[in-house]
């Protein structure tokens, strides 16, 4: 299995208001196109993601034992974090708890994931000790538009 190197990227940066000089571009970054890949491209989409909003965690041994296992569980199936317990500034509502995003290369593969006997193995020591949600979503392809759900709507 290869390692990856990712390039963290500023949301400020992304934003357009961190220290590119208001440009929203990364510093290094090359391309003029105007979708998120070509202008930074150390953001690359996934395929699919896992996404858990949680609340009220209790550490202790069962949530220890699941932090030293779930990397292994993801392994096989190209898995990474992408939010892991961040700080979140909510600017719009309210916000509390706990975000985690992993992220897979291909459709359906985080449901492979989550499904699979290693992950349902340790899911428990999560579920027992923590409230809160957890949901599987599909990526967009490259070069997604936000006009693109309007035959959606219609």
């Amino acid at each position: 299995m290869t390692t990856t190197t990712r390039r963290e990227i500023d949301m400020d940066d992304m934003n357009g208001t961190g220290g590119t000089g208001g440009t929203g571009r990364v510093p290094g970054a090359t391309g003029t196109g105007t979708g998120t890949a070509e202008r930074y491209p150390a953001v690359r989409p996934c395929g699919s993601y896992a996404v858990a909003h949680l609340l009220d965690v209790r550490p202790g041994p069962d949530i220890e034992r699941y932090l030293l296992s779930i990397e292994e569980t993801m392994a096989p199936y190209g898995g990474c974090f992408l939010v892991h317990g961040a700080s979140a500034r909510a600017v719009e509502g309210q916000w509390s708890g706990d975000l985690v995003v992993l992220g897979f290369p291909g459709p359906g593969d985080a449901e492979a994931w989550y499904r699979s006997p290693a992950y349902q193995a340790i899911v428990g020591l999560r579920t027992r000790n923590s409230r809160g949600l957890a949901v599987l979503v599909e990526g967009v392809p490259a070069g997604h538009r936000a006009t693109d759900v309007l035959e959606q709507l219609r």
